[in-house]
C-alpha cells in the first residue's frame, strides 16, 4: 500500500463525518478561546535555536526570543529591540542603542552585556556571523542601553545579519545562558519575546506550551512578519505533537486543534470539503528541497560521486512524492535559489535540467572509487517533506548499485546525529534530507545551506574555495548588475561542486478552522496577531 493509499485508509468514517461539516462540538471554541492550539512541523525534540538549525526549533524560539531587528514581508531588516544606531564615516564602527522597557521573563531588564553575550555565541554558529567575527575588533557594552562593535572594515550587510529569518537568528538571551558554549545545548529557556516557555509542560513528542509574556512591550509599528508590534491576542499557545498526517487532519475537521502548520497535500481536498476550515498556500516563496551529502567521508567526499547523483536524480520523481500531482505546487530547480526573484538564474544547470543518464552516472560513481561500502541514508519519517526524500532517494542510490543503510528515524534525532563528523561506521552519517524555504534563498547573506567554508559550513561541511569566492564577490558587489554576476558564477560553482542536491521547488498548504483569525503568509508561522472567536 503507497503513502497516498494508506493515509486516506487511515482517515476513516470519522474524517469522513467532519468534512460533511457534522461535526463533534470544537474543543477550540467557547472557554478556550484564549488557547491557540497549534500542530507544528515536527516534534520540539531539543529547544536551543543557536545550537541547531531546525526550522521547527526555530519557529518556537521566535515566541520566546526577540531579536535586535526583524526582518518584514520585504526581506527588509527593521528595527525590533534596538532604538536606534549610529555608523561612523568609515562604516567600521557601529553604535546601537536598546528601547526602553525591554525585559526578560525572569523580570530582569535586558541589558547591554547581554546582547554582546548572546551576539558572541551566535557568531560562532551563524555564517553572517562568522564573517563579522573575522573582521571585529571589539564588541562591547558602553552602558547597560548601549553597546558598540568595531571592525577592521565596514560590513554593509550588518542589519540584515541581525534581523535576517534563517537559523541560526541572533536572538537575545540573559548572559549567563548566552555564555553556554555554542556547541553544547542550554538548558534554560528565558527569553524576552512575547511569550514565555512553560518548561514544566514541555513533554516531547507530544506537546510544548507558550504563554503570554505581560511584561512584553510591543513595537508601535504594524507587525510584518518579524518586524513590528507582535502582539499576542491569545494567553496561551499550545503546540500538539502530531506526526501522522490523518491525525491532525481529524484533529483540525473535529475542533481538537485550530491550526496546522503544513497541511498535507494529499489531505487538502478532503479539507476543502469541511466547511470549517480555510486553507492557503503557506508561503509564496515557497521551499527548496534538499539532500545534504557529508563532504567530510567516501564516497561522496569525492566530486565524481556527487556528480554522478545530480547526473541521475529526477527532480520530477521527488516532488511527485511531496506534492503529488498537482503541477501548480512545484516547479523544476537548476540551481539553489528561489524562483521569481530579482537574483534567481540557472547558470549551469544542464547536469538538472538535461536528460537522466543512469549508465554515465554509474561509470563516475565507479570512477570515483565507490565499491559497495554502505552508504548511511537518514530518513527521518514524522516528517512527510523528508520521508519523502528519502524513499525516493533510497530507490535512486539502488539503482546506480549502491549499498544503502537505511536509517528510519525521527526529526529530532536527525537533528542530532547531522552534527556529528564521526565516520558513518562511528555514528556519522552520508546523507540526510532537508529544506529550506524561500525566503532564506533569495541571496547568500541568509543562505547557510549554501555556504561551503569548511568547519563554518552547515551540517555536510564542504569546502570548496570557488563557491566561497563567488559569495564574497556577491557581498562586495557595487550595484545589482555586479551582484546577478556574482550569482550566476555562485550558482554554477556551487552545482559543479554539488554543495548540496536540490531537489525541486515546490509549496505547501497551511489550515485553520475559520474560528481563528490573523493567519499571514510567510516563511514562519507568526502567533501575534492570530485570534479566536
Amino acid at each position: 500500500m503507497d503513502r497516498r493509499t494508506f493515509i486516506g485508509a487511515g482517515i476513516g468514517a470519522g474524517a469522513a463525518l467532519a468534512a460533511s461539516g457534522i461535526a463533534a462540538p470544537a474543543l477550540s471554541q467557547g472557554a478556550n478561546a484564549r488557547t491557540l492550539r497549534f500542530v507544528p512541523q515536527a516534534n520540539l525534540a531539543n529547544f536551543d535555536p543557536i545550537w541547531g538549525t531546525q526550522y521547527v526549533v526555530r519557529n518556537a524560539a521566535v515566541l520566546v526570543w526577540d531579536t535586535l531587528y526583524g526582518i518584514n514581508d520585504q526581506l527588509v531588516p527593521q528595527r525590533q529591540m534596538v532604538e536606534s544606531e549610529e555608523t561612523s564615516a568609515d562604516g567600521r564602527t557601529w553604535t546601537f542603542r536598546l528601547r526602553e522597557g525591554l525585559r526578560f521573563h525572569d523580570n530582569e531588564p535586558v541589558r547591554s552585556s547581554d546582547v554582546v553575550a548572546s551576539l558572541t555565541r551566535w557568531m560562532a554558529r551563524d555564517p553572517m556571523g562568522l564573517m563579522i567575527r573575522a573582521i571585529q575588533q571589539e564588541l562591547v557594552a558602553v552602558d547597560d542601553r548601549t553597546f558598540r562593535w568595531v571592525l577592521s572594515r565596514p560590513f554593509p550587510k550588518m542589519l540584515y545579519a541581525l534581523g535576517k529569518n534563517n537559523s541560526p537568528m541572533a536572538f537575545i538571551m540573559p548572559e549567563r545562558i548566552a555564555r553556554t558554549d555554542p556547541f553544547q545545548q542550554i538548558t534554560e529557556h528565558v527569553g524576552s519575546g512575547p511569550c514565555r516557555f512553560v518548561r514544566n509542560e514541555w513533554v516531547p513528542g507530544a506537546r510544548a506550551v507558550f504563554q503570554r509574556f505581560e511584561g512584553y512591550v510591543p513595537r508601535q509599528e504594524p507587525a510584518s512578519w518579524l518586524a513590528g508590534g507582535k502582539r499576542m491576542l491569545v494567553d496561551r499557545v499550545e503546540w500538539a505533537i502530531m506526526p501522522d498526517p490523518a491525525t491532525a487532519s481529524s484533529a483540525l475537521q473535529n475542533g481538537e486543534v485550530d491550526w496546522w502548520e503544513n497541511a498535507l497535500t494529499d489531505l487538502v481536498p478532503l479539507l476543502r470539503r469541511n466547511r470549517n476550515i480555510q486553507l492557503d498556500i503557506a508561503d509564496p516563496l515557497g521551499n527548496i528541497g534538499a539532500f545534504r551529502l557529508n563532504h567530510l567521508h567516501p564516497p561522496f567526499n569525492d566530486v565524481r560521486a556527487r556528480r554522478a547523483i545530480l547526473m541521475a536524480m529526477s527532480q520530477e520523481d521527488y516532488m511527485r512524492a511531496l506534492v503529488g500531482s498537482d503541477d501548480a505546487l512545484w516547479k523544476r530547480l537548476p540551481g539553489f535559489f528561489t524562483p521569481g526573484t530579482p537574483l534567481y538564474n540557472e547558470e549551469g544547470g544542464e547536469v538538472i535540467s538535461g536528460p537522466r543518464n543512469l549508465d554515465a552516472a554509474r561509470a563516475l560513481l565507479r570512477e570515483s572509487g565507490y565499491s559497495g561500502q554502505p552508504v548511511t541514508v537518514l530518513a527521518a519519517q514524522d516528517q512527510p517533506i523528508t520521508k519523502a526524500q528519502g524513499d525516493v532517494t533510497a530507490d535512486l542510490l539502488r539503482r546506480l548499485g549502491m549499498n544503502v543503510d537505511f536509517v528510519a528515524t525521527d526529526w529530532g534525532t536527525v537533528g542530532q546525529r547531522r552534527a556529528m563528523k564521526n565516520p558513518p561506521s562511528a555514528g556519522g552519517w552520508n546523507i540526510f534530507f532537508s529544506w529550506h524555504a524561500g525566503a532564506d534563498c533569495t541571496n547568500p547573506a541568509a543562505y547557510t545551506a549554501i555556504r561551503a567554508n569548511g568547519d563554518g559550513a552547515w551540517f555536510g561541511w564542504p569546502n570548496i574555495p570557488a563557491v566561497e569566492q563567488k559569495v564574497n564577490e556577491w557581498f562586495e558587489a557595487p550595484d545589482l548588475e555586479a551582484e546577478k554576476a556574482a550569482m550566476r558564477g555562485l550558482n554554477r560553482a556551487a552545482l559543479e561542486n554539488v554543495v548540496y542536491v536540490p531537489t525541486g521547488f515546490f509549496l505547501g498548504y497551511q489550515a485553520w478552522r475559520r474560528n481563528v483569525s490573523g493567519v499571514v503568509k510567510g516563511p514562519i508561522p507568526f502567533a501575534w496577531g492570530v485570534s479566536k472567536s
